[in-house]
C-alpha cells in the first residue's frame, strides 16, 4: 500500500469534522493550561516562601527542589512516548493530569521540605508526560501545512498558565498564605478531566498501529484526519526509539537534544528565577512578580508569530533566528535600565524564548513520520530535561553566592548554543539527504 493510503471516509473536509479536530485542539490547550499554571506556580509563590522562611527554604534548597521537579518532567517525558505507544495516547494523557494534579495539591498540604520536593517530583513526572502527547495530538488532528501553527496555538495555553500563575499568586498568598496558591491551581483540573474523559478521542494512527484498524477508520473518518498506512508491522515495542538512531539518523537526534537541552535551560532558569533575580536587582516586588507575567503573555504571542512564520520558511530556521534573538533579549534583562523599558525588554525576551523552544518540537514533530512523532517529541523533550534541571539549579546557585546579575549573561549564552546546534542539525539532514541522491 502506498504510503498515503487513506480510508475512503477519511478524506471528509466538511465542517462538522473541522469543528471535531478543533474541538480536540481547545481540550489539548485547556490541559497544557493546567500544565502551564501547574509548572510556574512554583515560581511565582517562591519570592514569598523564601523571605518568609516557609518550611526552611534556603536559595540554594529551592534550587535543587526546582531540579527535582524537572528530573521528574525528564522521566515523564521520556516515558510518555513510549508508554502511549502501548497503552494509547488517550489514557496517558488523563493519567498524566491526574497525576500532576494530586501531586499539586499535595503540595500545598506539605508539612517539611522533604514531603514539599517529594510532591514537585511526581507533580514533574505529570506534567512531563503531558506535553509530548499533547503536541502530539495536534499535530495528528491538523493538516499538514499548519502543524507548526498548531504546535505554537497548543503551546500558548503553557504560556497563558504561566502569565496566570503570578496573577494567582498575587491574588492569593498575601491574604491567605502560599498553600493556597497550589491549592488553586489543581482546583480547574478537578472539573476538566471528566470532560476529557469524555470528550478526547484516541489518536487513529495509534490504534492503526496495535492493529485496531476498523476503529482507525472510524475515527478518522469522524475527524476527517488522513491515516497513513504503517510502514511495517511493528513487533518491537521500541521500534519508535530505534527509529531516532537508524540509518544516521542519530547525528540529528543529538544536535536535536543539544537544541532542546539549552531550550529549556532558558525557559526553566529565566522562568523560576525571574522575580528573585529582579528582586535581588533592586526592582519591587510586585514589579518582579508583573515582570513574569510579562515574559509569560510575549511568550502566548510569540507562538503564534513562530507557528505561522515556520509553516512558511521552516521550523529549523525559525529555531535559529529566534534564539540568536533570544540571546540579545536576555542579556539586556539584566542590564540596568529604566522599568517601563525592561517590560518591554521582558516582553520580547519571552516573545522568542519559548516560541524558539516550541519550534525546536515542531522541528521534530514535523521531521518525524506519525507513528514515530510521539516517541521522538518525548525524547528530545527528556533529554532537554536536563537543562531544564541545571538551569534552575545553576540559578540558585548563582543567587545563593550574591552572582544574580550574571545569571542573564549565562542563560544568553545558553541561547547562543541552542542555535549553532540547531544550525549543526539542519547540516546533519542536509548531508544525509545529498548522500542519498
Amino acid at each position: 500500500m502506498s504510503s498515503s493510503a487513506t480510508s475512503p471516509l477519511a478524506q471528509a473536509t466538511g465542517t462538522a469534522t473541522r469543528r471535531s479536530r478543533s474541538a480536540v485542539i481547545a481540550l489539548c490547550w485547556a490541559l497544557v493550561l493546567l500544565d502551564g499554571i501547574d509548572t510556574f506556580i512554583y515560581g511565582s509563590v517562591l519570592p514569598k516562601m523564601l523571605g518568609g522562611h516557609s518550611l526552611g527554604l534556603t536559595p540554594d534548597v529551592a534550587g535543587t527542589i526546582g531540579s527535582y521537579t524537572n528530573f521528574g518532567m525528564l522521566l515523564g517525558t521520556i516515558l510518555a512516548g513510549t508508554a502511549s505507544n502501548w497503552i494509547g495516547r488517550r489514557v496517558t494523557v488523563l493519567v498524566s493530569v491526574m497525576v500532576f494534579t494530586l501531586a499539586t495539591l499535595g503540595t500545598g498540604w506539605s508539612q517539611s521540605s522533604g514531603q514539599f520536593g517529594l510532591f514537585r517530583f511526581v507533580c514533574g513526572f505529570g506534567l512531563g508526560a503531558l506535553l509530548p502527547i499533547a503536541i502530539s495530538y495536534g499535530m495528528e488532528f491538523t493538516s499538514h501545512g499548519r502543524r507548526a501553527l498548531a504546535t505554537g496555538v497548543i503551546m500558548t495555553a503553557h504560556q497563558t498558565g504561566g502569565a496566570l500563575a503570578p496573577l494567582i499568586a498575587l491574588w492569593l498568598v498575601d491574604d491567605h498564605g502560599w498553600r493556597t496558591a497550589f491549592i488553586a491551581s489543581a482546583v480547574p483540573a478537578l472539573i476538566l478531566l471528566p470532560v476529557a474523559f469524555r470528550l478526547l478521542p484516541e489518536s487513529p494512527t495509534n490504534l492503526l498501529t496495535r492493529g485496531r484498524r476498523a476503529d482507525a477508520e472510524r475515527l478518522a473518518a469522524a475527524y476527517g484526519t488522513e491515516l497513513a498506512e504503517p510502514k511495517a508491522s511493528r513487533g518491537d515495542k521500541l521500534d519508535g526509539l530505534k527509529n531516532l538512531f537508524r540509518n544516521r539518523q542519530w547525528s540529528t537526534t543529538l544536535c536535536f537534544w543539544l537544541t532542546s537541552f539549552a531550550g529549556l535551560f532558558l525557559v526553566y532558569g529565566v522562568g523560576q528565577w525571574l522575580p528573585k533575580i529582579m528582586v535581588d536587582l533592586g526592582y519591587d516586588t510586585g514589579d518582579s512578580l508583573l515582570f513574569s507575567t510579562f515574559l509569560n503573555v510575549g511568550g502566548i504571542c510569540g507562538m503564534l508569530v513562530a507557528g505561522r512564520t515556520a509553516d512558511r520558511i521552516g521550523p529549523r530556521k525559525v529555531v535559529i533566528a529566534w534564539f540568536v534573538l533570544t540571546a540579545l533579549f536576555v542579556y539586556l534583562m539584566g542590564v540596568k535600565m529604566s522599568v517601563g523599558v525592561l517590560y518591554a525588554v521582558v516582553f520580547f525576551a519571552g516573545l522568542l524564548l519559548f516560541s524558539g523552544q516550541t519550534m525546536v518540537y515542531a522541528t521534530v514533530g514535523t521531521h518525524h513520520n506519525d507513528e514515530d512523532r510521539p516517541t521522538a517529541l518525548g525524547w528530545v523533550a527528556g533529554m532537554g530535561r536536563f537543562g531544564a534541571i541545571f538551569g534552575p539549579w545553576i540559578g540558585g546557585a548563582l543567587i545563593a553566592a550574591g552572582n544574580a546579575d550574571i545569571g542573564f549573561t549565562l542563560y544568553a549564552c545558553a541561547a547562543v548554543f541552542g542555535a549553532l546546534m540547531m544550525a549543526l542539525a539542519a547540516l546533519t539532514i542536509k548531508t544525509r539527504t545529498a548522500t542519498k541522491v
